[in-house]
C-alpha cells in the first residue's frame, strides 16, 4: 500500500458570498480577487507543508496543473516539484500531472521531467491528465474535438523522447520537429512510471490496460460516488485479461484526523464547507464543451464528477454543508483509528494500491494542516501500510538511485 500527500494549493480567501456573486471560480473568476502579496504567503506555506509530508514519511508527495481558477494555484506543478526534488530525500515526486496537449512543442515535458527525475535521483512519477475543459477548452483555447488527439500525439513524442537514443524526426498531425534529441534525460529507465488521472472516461481506462498505466481517479465526492466509477474501470480490466493487481489504479480521498471525532468535527467544518461551496462553482458553460466528450463514453452513460458539479438538475443533490459532506464521505473524519478503519475499507472496496490523501483542503490554516498531517503519520499511517502487499507487486513505483549516491541539499559556506 502506497500512502501520498496531495495538494491542491487552493486560494483560501474568497469571500463568504462568493457562490452569490461570482458565477465561476474557473476561466472568467475576477481578478480583483486575487492579492499577489498574499498569494505569497500561501505558496510558501503550501511547499511547507508538502516538505512537512515528505519529512513525516509519506511514500510520495502530489502536485497538479490547473489554469485560471481559485482551485488550485498550480499552473505549473512542474516549478513545485523542482523544489520539492531539490528538498526532498526519499519521497516520490508525483507529478500529476502535465496537459499534454497544452504543450507545444511537448518535449518541453519531456524535458523539464527529466530535470525533475534527475535533481531528485530517480523519484518522478509522470502524470499525464487530457485536462479539465476550463483548462484545456476556455483557458488554453484547445479545440475539444481534437483535444484527445493532440493529446496521444503528444504522449507518443514524449515517450519516444524519453527511450530514443538517437535524434530523430517527428512528424504528426500537431507536430513536426526535424530533430528531437532531449538533453536532460531521466535517470529512470525506460521512463518514469506514468499515472494517467481520469475522470471515468471509457477510452481512458482501455488505453490504461493497453499501455500499462495507473489509472488513477481523483474523486470531489469521495468513496461512495467513486465505487461506481472504480467498478466500471475493474470491469473492463477484466474484459481485456488484466490482473486485479491494486496497484493500477489509484484514489484521492479527503481526510481530517483528530484526537476524537468530536475535535476532527469542530476543526475541519470550515474548510469541507469552504471547498465544496466555494471551490467547486463551476459554470456549466465551461463544464462540456460539444467534442470534449467522447461517443463511446456517452453511450457507456459514463458521467464525470464535473457533471454532477455544474448540472442543474442535480446541484441541488450536491452535499455543501457540513452533516451531508460527511454522511456522504466526501471527508473522512474521526479519530486515527476511525480513520484508519474507514480507508482500508476504501482501499479494499475500490481495490485502490495507491491511495493519495488531501488533508489540506478548502480554507485550512497551516497549523491544522500540520495537525493533520502529523496525526496521520504517526496514528493512521501504521495501520495501512502493509496492505496488498503480501500478494502483489507495485509495478508501478519510481526506482530511484541508491540512497549512498544520491547527494543531499548542502549549504555553501560565505
Amino acid at each position: 500500500m502506497k500512502l501520498l500527500f496531495f495538494h491542491l494549493m487552493p486560494y483560501t480567501e474568497l469571500p463568504a458570498d462568493f457562490r452569490e456573486h461570482h458565477p465561476s471560480i474557473w476561466v472568467d473568476i475576477d481578478s480583483k480577487l486575487f492579492d499577489p502579496q498574499r498569494a505569497h504567503g500561501m505558496y510558501n506555506e503550501f511547499m511547507d507543508e508538502l516538505e512537512f509530508a515528505a519529512e513525516c514519511g509519506f511514500d510520495g508527495i502530489c502536485v497538479n496543473e490547473h489554469h485560471s481558477n481559485g482551485y488550485g494555484l498550480m499552473p505549473s506543478p512542474n516549478l513545485i516539484a523542482t523544489s520539492l526534488a531539490r528538498r526532498t530525500d526519499d519521497a516520490a515526486i508525483c507529478v500529476m500531472g502535465n496537459s499534454l496537449a497544452l504543450y507545444n512543442p511537448p518535449i518541453r515535458v519531456a524535458e523539464e521531467m527529466a530535470m525533475i527525475d534527475c535533481i531528485s535521483g530517480g523519484r518522478l512519477i509522470a502524470g499525464f491528465p487530457v485536462g479539465t475543459p476550463m483548462d484545456t477548452c476556455y483557458a488554453y483555447g484547445t479545440n475539444p474535438s481534437t483535444l484527445r488527439e493532440r493529446y496521444l500525439e503528444a504522449h507518443d513524442l514524449v515517450i519516444k523522447a524519453w527511450t530514443t537514443q538517437e535524434p530523430f524526426a517527428f512528424n504528426g498531425r500537431f507536430n513536426q520537429q526535424r530533430y528531437v534529441n532531449i538533453w536532460p534525460r531521466p535517470i529512470q529507465k525506460p521512463h518514469p512510471p506514468v499515472w494517467i488521472p481520469g475522470g471515468g472516461s471509457v477510452e481512458t481506462w482501455q488505453w490504461c490496460a493497453r499501455m500499462d498505466y495507473v489509472y488513477s481517479y481523483l474523486s470531489y465526492f469521495g468513496y461512495q460516488a467513486g465505487r461506481a466509477t472504480l467498478q466500471g474501470y475493474w470491469n473492463e480490466m477484466a474484459r481485456l485479461g488484466k490482473d486485479r493487481n491494486p496497484y493500477r489504479a489509484g484514489f484521492l480521498q479527503f481526510v481530517g484526523v483528530a484526537d476524537s471525532r468530536e475535535e476532527a468535527e469542530k476543526l475541519y467544518r470550515e474548510p469541507a464547507e469552504y471547498f465544496y461551496d466555494r471551490c467547486l462553482n463551476v459554470d456549466p458553460r465551461f463544464a462540456s464543451p460539444p467534442g470534449y466528450t467522447s461517443e463511446a463514453t456517452i453511450r457507456a452513460k459514463v458521467t464525470s464528477q464535473l457533471a454532477q458539479v455544474v448540472d442543474r438538475r442535480s446541484i441541488k443533490n450536491m452535499a455543501r454543508t457540513w452533516q451531508d459532506i460527511i454522511e456522504r464521505g466526501y471527508v473522512i473524519i474521526g479519530s486515527p483509528d476511525e480513520v484508519a478503519e474507514q480507508l482500508r475499507e476504501v482501499a479494499l472496496d475500490l481495490n485502490v494500491g495507491h491511495l493519495m490523501l488531501l488533508l489540506q483542503f478548502g480554507n485550512m490554516d497551516r497549523q491544522v494542516t500540520t495537525y493533520n498531517t502529523r496525526l496521520f503519520t504517526e496514528r493512521v499511517m501504521p495501520q495501512l501500510t502493509g496492505l496488498f502487499d503480501d500478494e502483489w507487486e507495485d509495478l508501478w513505483w519510481p526506482e530511484p538511485m541508491e540512497k549512498a549516491r544520491r547527494l543531499a541539499p548542502q549549504a555553501v559556506a560565505g
